[in-house]
C-alpha cells in the first residue's frame, strides 16, 4: 500500500469579499468578491521542497496562509497524511505540525522582546521544556542550529542585520519541531550574498532534520537553486507542475515560458529562445473568461477563450493548464530549438 503524501492540498479555493463602495451601499448591489486561489491541488512528500512562483497577486501568499490555518479556504480539502488537516486538533495542533516564515524579517519580530525571550515565549506556548533552563537549553542548539552565536540571545532585533533576523525567524519557526515550513518569500528583502546564505541554510535544515518546504518566491533562480519540484501559479491558479529540471529544460505552458524569458543571462551573446511577457496582470477582480492567461498570451485562440483548460497529464509528473493544440506546439519549438 502506497504512502500518503506527508500533506496534499486538492481542489483549494479561496475568495475575499471586496470593502463595499458608495455605489454598492446606496444601490444595494452585491459586493464584490476577489477569487485569490482557484482550484488549486498538489501534494509535499516528507523531506520534500515544493517552489510555488508567479507574478506578485497571483495568490502564492494567500495559498500559504490557508496551509498554515490563518485563512480558511472557501472549497477544497487540506489532507495531511491522507487525513482532513482539521482532525490534527485546533490551530495550535497544526502550528505543531507546519510553521511559517514571513517575507518581511524586521516586522515580523517583536522589537521590544529580545531574542531569548522570542524563542523563549514559542516553546513555553508549545509546552516544551517544563523549565526555563531546559528551554534556554532548546534556545541554544536552535541558534547554532541555524548558524547563530548564543551569547547574541539577549539583544533585541533592532540589533541585528535582515539576514540575522531572517535567522531567528527561521529558529523561531524550528522550536516547535515542525515537519513541514511554508516560506513566503524569505529572501526577497535580503541583500543578494545573504540570500544565498539563507537558501544554503535551507538545504541544510532539510537535509539534515528531514523538514520540507513549501518555499514561495517570485525569482524563478532562486527556486530552481532550492526546490526537487515546481508549481507556476498565473492569477490564482496552477498553470504549470513538474519538477525543476524538467520545467528549466521543457517548460509547456506559455506563461512558464515567458517567466524563464525572463531570467538575466549570464552570457552577453546568449539569447533567450521562449517568448516575452507582455502586458498586465488583468483586474483580479474581473478575470478573464476563459483562460486567464489569454489576455497575455501569444498563442491565444478562440477555444481559449470559451472555458477554462483543466490541468493535462503530460510525461509523469508533468502537468500544465493547456490546450492540448497549444502544448503540442510548445512541445515542438522545444524540439526544434
Amino acid at each position: 500500500m502506497t504512502e500518503p503524501p506527508l500533506l496534499e492540498v486538492r481542489n483549494l479555493s479561496m475568495t475575499f469579499a471586496a470593502p463595499r463602495s458608495l455605489f454598492e451601499w446606496t444601490t444595494g448591489a452585491p459586493r464584490r468578491e476577489l477569487r485569490a486561489v482557484r482550484d488549486v491541488s498538489f501534494s509535499i512528500g516528507a523531506g520534500e521542497t515544493l517552489g510555488v512562483v508567479g507574478e506578485s497577486g497571483c495568490g502564492k501568499s494567500t495559498l500559504g496562509r490557508c496551509l498554515v490555518g490563518l485563512y480558511e479556504p472557501a472549497a477544497g480539502e487540506i489532507l495531511w497524511r491522507g487525513k482532513p488537516l482539521h482532525e490534527l486538533g485546533d490551530r495550535q495542533a497544526i502550528s505543531r505540525k507546519i510553521q511559517m516564515i514571513f517575507q518581511d524579517p524586521y516586522s515580523s519580530l517583536n522589537p521590544r522582546m529580545t531574542l531569548a525571550q522570542t524563542l523563549d515565549e514559542t516553546l513555553r506556548v508549545h509546552g516544551i521544556g517544563s523549565t526555563r533552563a531546559e528551554r534556554h537549553e532548546r534556545i541554544d542548539e536552535l541558534l547554532l542550529t541555524v548558524g547563530l552565536a548564543p551569547r547574541l540571545k539577549d539583544r533585541l532585533p533592532h540589533a541585528f542585520s535582515g539576514g540575522q533576523r531572517q535567522r531567528i525567524s527561521i529558529a523561531r519557526a524550528l522550536a516547535v519541531g515542525p515537519e513541514l515550513i511554508v516560506a513566503d518569500e524569505p529572501v526577497s528583502a535580503l541583500d543578494a550574498s545573504v540570500q544565498a546564505q539563507i537558501i544554503n541554510l535551507f538545504e541544510d535544515i532539510r537535509e539534515k532534520l528531514g523538514v520540507a518546504f513549501l518555499f514561495i518566491a517570485h525569482d524563478l533562480s532562486v527556486v530552481r537553486h532550492i526546490s526537487q519540484r515546481i508549481a507556476v501559479m498565473y492569477l490564482g491558479q496552477s498553470m504549470e507542475l513538474a519538477d525543476a529540471d524538467t520545467l528549466f529544460a521543457t517548460p509547456r505552458h506559455p506563461y512558464t515560458r515567458a517567466l524563464l524569458s525572463a531570467i538575466p543571462l549570464p552570457d552577453p551573446d546568449q539569447r533567450n529562445t521562449h517568448e516575452s511577457l507582455d502586458g498586465e496582470l488583468p483586474d483580479p477582480f474581473n478575470p478573464p473568461q476563459g483562460c486567464a492567461f489569454s489576455t497575455r498570451c501569444p498563442w491565444v485562440t478562440e477555444d481559449c477563450l470559451q472555458a477554462i483548460p483543466p490541468l493535462y497529464q503530460l510525461e509523469a509528473g508533468h502537468q500544465a493548464r493547456c490546450l492540448p493544440s497549444l502544448l503540442q506546439r510548445s512541445e515542438s519549438d522545444h524540439q526544434r530549438s
